[in-house]
């Protein structure tokens, strides 16, 4: 018996080393211990305490019941993955306010259980987590409340005598359990994801706002349960609303980003530069436009497979948000392409910015499945608006892809840039101030080549724009047509709309010769580019922009 005892005790030992928390990271798992130790310690706390009383049994189940009701509307919907928004607070915190502690404790793991069976099925320790650090903030919560109280009145009967002191003790419980619950939450969150971005995740406008909202429903709804329990059928409505008003926030936030990088999408991104450009363009302010392309990214999808090209598209879209500022605008364009509209930046400094993307990528450790690391590198177009010109976005796109297949055809990983007063300049890993400076003389010498670099072709001129600017931009599916006419203005050269699927790519083989008026301004192979006044115009301007 002492045998068959000491092998059942051997296997469920053997199954609890198996449970997925133990993977986590070893902060993450002390935290997980600590938290949901300290709740169970707290629910057998109260319980010895516990007094059973009809009443207070009948409250907590018609709460209980529209809580349940809220989690069956989220069934259609279902959960989305990491933090998740709720409105279950509207009918929890009034236990805390209005109930004896261990009913604010359970029912938290009630209602994740119900979550669990009727909603989607998640990692059991990740429920045993939320419901403890939900149930923690809600004690935490009702020391609050009952510290601001006087000691022994009933809470329901002060209401009625002292209805300001009520509330501002219930508002400052509601306050606690909410700093209690984010701390508990964030801490979890950040240490399973170090690189999220915790401000933006959860502390944004709209989040601080919702959350604001739903302690001001619970507040309504405890007062108006010391009233009467057909109260409920009042607030059911009204948070079933406040609900749906947070899928629609949730929704809306979706239909921003693109789902494999969690950048701006190409119709949201197109739409947000477009207002930046007009107002850098009414402001006389400096803007760079930016495009990003990988290098070679279909070998890597035939060498590796798809998945691991998916993991690489998120890899180079968190460095780029790692490096960029937080009011710069990243985008994905589509398929390994990338965009960034830098606001109130001058062409050197967009320049820089560039080349620290471009290096911080290249320095990404990315790894297969067996731990080899794959090397990857791009390439970058950047596009200048000086202070005081003025260019279309169609324009700044069709001249930061003309200066990103000019990083191409230069040999990958580098950044090349048109600026719209300083014409074209070629950058190669800016990596110190004397490699910087050098950037910057090829920037006001674009026709002047480093010794011992290889001679590339002059730069493609007025006549194409390519239809890599404007590819992937769903708003409109413009579509970019290779035209040229003499008196036309640089918009024209640089890009002709029109409705309808955008064209295959094009690349200067294909390309016809410029007419000779085209060609005026365009420094020769050997010949010494001239730097026109600042912001006065040139014809190298125009030549850059009509590529």
């Amino acid at each position: 018996m002492d045998h068959a005892g000491l092998t059942a005790s051997r296997r469920g030992l053997a199954r609890v080393r198996e449970w997925p928390v133990w993977s986590m990271p070893r902060p993450l798992v002390a935290l997980w211990l600590a938290v949901a130790g300290g709740y169970l310690a707290w629910i057998v706390i109260q319980a010895l305490h516990f007094h059973f009383r009809l009443t207070d049994i009948g409250l907590f189940c018609a709460l209980l019941a529209c809580g349940a009701f809220s989690v069956e509307m989220s069934r259609r919907a279902s959960e989305p993955a990491g933090v998740v928004k709720d409105v279950y607070a509207v009918w929890e915190l009034p236990m805390v306010f209005l109930l004896p502690g261990i009913y604010a404790l359970i029912v938290p793991a009630i209602r994740l259980t119900l979550t669990q069976f009727r909603v989607k099925r998640a990692p059991v320790y990740r429920r045993i987590y939320t419901a403890a650090a939900i149930g923690i903030s809600y004690g935490c919560a009702r020391l609050v409340y009952t510290g601001v109280l006087p000691a022994g009145d009933d809470p329901r009967g002060y209401l009625w005598h002292h209805p300001a002191m009520w509330l501002a003790a219930a508002g400052s419980g509601a306050l606690a359990q909410w700093v209690i619950n984010q701390a508990l939450i964030l801490s979890a969150y950040k240490l399973d994801n170090p690189s999220v971005n915790v401000r933006e995740e959860l502390l944004g406008k709209e989040s601080l706002h919702n959350d604001a909202t739903e302690v001001c429903a619970a507040l309504l709804v405890a007062v108006g349960m010391t009233i009467s329990f057909l109260t409920l059928i009042i607030a059911l409505p009204l948070a079933t609303l406040l609900q749906r008003s947070f899928w629609h926030a949730h929704l809306l936030s979706e239909a921003r980003a693109d789902s494999k990088t969690g950048l701006l999408n190409a119709a949201t991104w197109e739409r947000e530069a477009g207002a930046e450009v007009a107002r850098a363009i009414r402001t006389s302010s400096p803007l760079a436009v930016a495009l990003l392309d990988l290098d070679r990214f279909k070998r890597i999808n035939d060498s590796h497979g798809h998945l691991f090209g998916d993991e690489v598209l998120r890899r180079v879209a968190r460095g780029m948000s790692e490096v960029l500022r937080d009011y710069d605008l990243a985008g994905r364009f589509g398929g390994e392409e990338f965009v960034m509209l830098l606001p109130q930046i001058r062409a050197t400094d967009a320049l820089r910015i560039a080349e620290r993307v471009r290096a911080h990528i290249a320095g990404l450790s990315i790894c297969t499945g067996n731990g080899e690391r794959v090397p990857v590198t791009v390439s970058i177009g950047v596009a200048a608006l000086d202070a005081g010109s003025s260019r279309e976005l169609a324009e700044l796109l069709a001249a930061a892809d003309a200066a990103l297949y000019r990083a191409k055809a230069d040999g990958r990983d580098q950044v090349q840039m048109f600026s719209t007063s300083r014409g074209l300049s070629a950058a190669r890993s800016i990596s110190g101030d004397d490699e910087l400076t050098a950037g910057a003389k090829q920037m006001w010498n674009p026709g002047v080549r480093s010794p011992g670099a290889a001679p590339v072709p002059p730069v493609p001129a007025a006549a194409q724009a390519t239809p890599r600017a404007l590819r992937g931009m769903s708003a409109r599916k413009a579509r970019i047509v290779n035209s040229y006419r003499p008196d036309a203005p640089p918009s024209v050269h640089a890009a002709a709309i029109s409705d309808g699927k955008a064209m295959s790519r094009c690349r200067p083989a294909k390309r016809p010769a410029l007419p000779p008026a085209a060609a005026e301004g365009v420094p020769g192979e050997g010949e010494e580019f001239q730097v026109p006044e600042e912001g006065t115009a040139s014809t190298a301007t125009t030549s850059a922009f009509a590529v």
